[in-house]
């Protein structure tokens, strides 16, 4: 699945694709996944958050 999409993004001309899951245990068969496909990481980034 995530091979598929990735091509038709490249094919759409694309030039990055970004994911995110949790830091946690249990989110390991996430990243297992994402790495098999070619993502690498973790990029370090900022996220803000402001309570309404």
């Amino acid at each position: 699945m995530y091979a598929f999409v990735l091509e038709r993004m490249r094919e759409a001309g694309m030039k990055a694709a970004i994911v995110s899951t949790g830091a946690d245990n249990a989110h390991a068969p996430a990243k297992r996944a994402y790495e098999k496909v070619g993502f690498s990481g973790p990029v370090p980034s900022v996220e803000y958050h402001i309570k309404l």
